[in-house]
């Protein structure tokens, strides 16, 4: 059985509080051992970083959804063209 120690945390863990910080749902003491484990991890590091690169051209990307009217009239051309096919 293996001991959880208090202050050190998994990668496994860091990555799962790296993903609730990036929506800012993790607790300060969560990010501070995020952090303790980012100075010493490389594989945490490497995590942390590509999630900001994701981040950063996800909100770069200016990407828009379409609203319920629209998604109504997709939804209708789909099934339209379902009965269509039988």
């Amino acid at each position: 059985m293996k001991h959880k120690s208090f202050l050190f945390i998994s990668c496994d863990e860091a990555k799962h509080i790296c993903d609730k910080a990036q929506y800012h749902e993790a607790t300060s003491w969560e990010t501070f051992k995020l952090k303790l484990r980012y100075v010493w991890c490389r594989i945490t590091r490497a995590y942390v970083n590509k999630n900001i690169k994701l981040t950063e051209t996800i909100k770069k990307a200016n990407v828009s959804c379409l609203n319920q009217s629209e998604k109504q009239v997709l939804r209708k051309n789909l099934q339209n063209e379902l009965k269509n096919q039988q």
